[in-house]
């Protein structure tokens, strides 16, 4: 799965000459949190985030009086307040590299560009969240079990070959915590087979079974 396959487009952007409260208006309107910023060419040249805006009005507690905010933020532009150093993906990024760029910068979005730094696209956290959902076979009523299961050539294809040996159909496979001896916890979720059925199948192989539920 890729970032072309998860991402809203077209993306709405602002320039650097669009007015702070236009740029507040866009994100409230359409309830988004950051917006690409981007030049006459429609090229990338920075991100401004709902927290950029807000950090920038005046507090509550200001003596200023109305007309005078309005006055300042009036003449506040996003060129002021936007990001210039921009972490994107492209629509072949993978998403699971876009999750990962998101971790490890703490950002909920990444603007998506092509080759020449046109905006195609945004890709955020609910997006990805969306994917994992589907991914996992959320919603899709089955068997769940978690195993942990020994490491090397062939594990999967074992597992695979014992569920449909009893009729039963995975819809979702994921592996996490590989410790160091090679062991893996292992989440799959399959339908078409009894639960009970199911465990006494996969015990017989020898893999301990952490947890089974039926959702």
């Amino acid at each position: 799965m890729f970032v072309r396959d998860r991402m809203s487009s077209p993306a709405t952007t602002v320039t650097p000459d669009t007015p702070f409260q236009e740029a507040l208006r866009l994100m409230r309107e359409h309830k988004f949190r950051r917006l690409p910023v981007v030049n006459a060419e429609q090229k990338l040249v920075g991100i401004v985030s709902e927290r950029d805006l807000l950090h920038a009005a005046p507090s509550p507690a200001t003596s200023l009086s109305v007309w005078e905010m309005n006055y300042l933020l009036s003449k506040l532009k996003v060129e002021q307040l936007m990001a210039a150093r921009v972490v994107m993906v492209s629509p072949d990024t993978p998403l699971e590299e876009a999750a990962r760029l998101m971790v490890e910068h703490k950002i909920g979005g990444l603007p998506v560009v092509d080759a020449q730094r046109h905006v195609v696209g945004v890709i955020t956290e609910t997006d990805i969240f969306k994917a994992f959902v589907e991914m996992l076979g959320s919603g899709q009523e089955g068997v769940r079990l978690t195993l942990q299961v020994p490491g090397g050539i062939g594990t999967l294809a074992r597992l695979t070959t014992a569920i449909a040996g009893v009729g039963g159909n995975i819809v979702s496979v994921g592996t996490y915590n590989v410790d160091l001896a090679g062991t893996s916890s292992l989440l799959i979720k399959v339908v078409g087979v009894r639960q009970e059925q199911l465990v006494e199948t996969l015990e017989a192989l020898g893999d301990h079974v952490v947890d089974v539920r039926r959702v």
